[in-house]
């Protein structure tokens, strides 16, 4: 499966006049890594709080991957894996499987809830003082 991004040759996508200094585009790639380090740590800060964590943490490996090969490697085996699930997530028989678990943890929690509401009545679990 080739396509137009495979077709590129790795490394570095910095213009020409930078390239061209060695010294322009060693500070070229320290400000890549830089910026690309703080989009991934947001990323990474993301994950466990409400916001896009994955797909920001993606965006920063898409920044190195304008300078740096290893992130060029990584962003096209991460693509390829991608592609990968989400056409066997689209198998008829994938689907109907994920359906059906659905499904039992909906009933499951459903069970549990009632079970709860049932011993308990509708009172949250944790203490609130109404003064």
């Amino acid at each position: 499966m080739n396509t137009r991004s495979d077709e590129r040759g790795l490394g570095s996508r910095a213009p020409e006049f930078v390239r061209a200094r060695r010294a322009l585009h060693l500070s070229w790639q320290v400000g890549v890594f830089l910026v690309g380090l703080a989009v991934v740590v947001a990323g990474v800060i993301m994950l466990p709080l409400p916001g896009p964590g994955w797909l920001v943490i993606f965006g920063g490996m898409a920044i190195w991957a304008t300078e740096f090969v290893w992130a060029q490697i990584a962003l096209r085996w991460t693509k390829r894996k991608v592609t990968e699930a989400a056409q066997r997530a689209l198998d008829p028989e994938v689907r109907r499987r994920n359906i059906a678990l659905t499904v039992l943890g909906l009933l499951i929690a459903g069970a549990l809830a009632a079970v709860y509401l049932w011993k308990f009545g509708a009172v949250p679990p944790w203490r609130i003082d109404h003064r």
